[in-house]
């Protein structure tokens, strides 16, 4: 046989050897690198989708909390990781999509693969024994003592940061930042009075207001939030009638370049198994956020909008180290 035909059919028979061992993924446990620390929502609502992947797919989903950097460091190790499709990560997609714009990370939320699970929203909520028995007087009292406050966040890009700068910028206050590594640790703050306020989301603060340890004043959303086991908490807009919310969702990426393979077989199991699971709906309700399974361009699409706010947010609070505009973030 001559030289070129034999390195042809030898390239041949790889290519079929790697299609094969893709399209028998998983043959091994997959790793879900959650980039914060345990407890928080992150943390929360992976779990839950690593057991009912673990039970569709017939192999095990394992979590491991690699937390710092405001998640960037654990999602580097994800981007980094070999492209076959058994080390996936998790967490906020505007996060994801923001570290580029605030340099913590060189990536795009065009190189990802999304799959969506929930959408969380913010609370700001205050220890029980704060003086605040609405959210207008919390901003009085900022106002009043200008960065003397301390709020609680996950750090950077946390979902808990975007909120206060929000609110920083619609109402006109400033604030102490103290951060933490995840947004458990973030509300076990604010519990013990180490902080006076956080603005995590409500799915981590939800235990701490059905016990009475964290008083809830107000979710960032334009209509109220009926949490389970307390009631309602009044929308931010009961004050800031111009704030303007858009949803935070929350899923499992792994980047763009593992097998087709890998991705239609999340694809199909996203679509059957967590798009209908029961887990995932009652984790949701008991925490107060939105179900929402979504995959694809779709997950796309719908993550832009919290991209674009709090990246430019930071831009022009001269927080960013990049322009939005030049990675390819239009402004809002």
């Amino acid at each position: 046989m001559q030289p070129t035909k034999t390195l042809v059919l030898a390239a041949a028979f790889a290519g079929l050897a790697i299609s094969g061992a893709a399209a028998e993924w998983p043959e091994k446990p997959v790793t879900i690198i959650v980039p914060w620390s345990a407890g928080g929502s992150t943390d929360q609502v992976t779990r839950v989708i690593a057991g009912e992947l673990s039970d569709a797919l017939g192999q095990e989903f394992v979590v491991v909390n690699q937390p710092g950097a405001s998640g960037s460091i654990g999602t580097k190790g994800a981007l980094d990781a070999d492209k076959d499709g058994y080390t996936w990560t998790a967490g906020a997609a505007q996060d994801l999509g923001s570290y580029g714009v605030l340099g913590m990370l060189e990536t795009r939320i065009e190189d990802w693969n999304l799959f969506l699970d929930v959408a969380n929203v913010s609370v700001v909520g205050v220890n029980a024994d704060a003086p605040y028995e609405d959210f207008g007087q919390l901003i009085e009292a900022m106002k009043a003592s200008p960065g003397q406050i301390a709020v609680a966040t996950a750090g950077i890009s946390s979902a808990g940061h975007n909120a206060i700068e929000k609110i920083k910028n619609a109402a006109g206050i400033d604030y102490k930042h103290v951060t933490y590594d995840g947004g458990n640790p973030a509300v076990i703050s604010t519990v013990s009075g180490e902080t006076e306020v956080t603005t995590q989301l409500a799915a981590e603060q939800a235990e701490m207001i059905r016990g009475g340890r964290i008083r809830p004043l107000a979710v960032l959303s334009e209509s109220a939030l009926e949490l389970d086991g307390y009631g309602s908490i009044p929308p931010v807009t009961n004050w800031l009638a111009d704030f303007k919310a858009v949803p935070n969702y929350f899923g499992i990426w792994t980047p763009k370049g593992v097998p087709d393979e890998v991705v239609a077989k999340m694809s199909e199991a996203w679509s059957t198994r967590i798009a209908n699971s029961d887990k995932l709906k009652s984790y949701a309700a008991n925490r107060g956020a939105q179900f929402a399974p979504f995959s694809g361009d779709d997950a796309q699409a719908r993550v832009m909008p919290a991209i674009q706010a709090f990246s430019w947010l930071m831009f022009d609070a001269g927080k960013a180290q990049n322009s939005p505009e030049e990675l390819g973030i239009p402004r809002p």
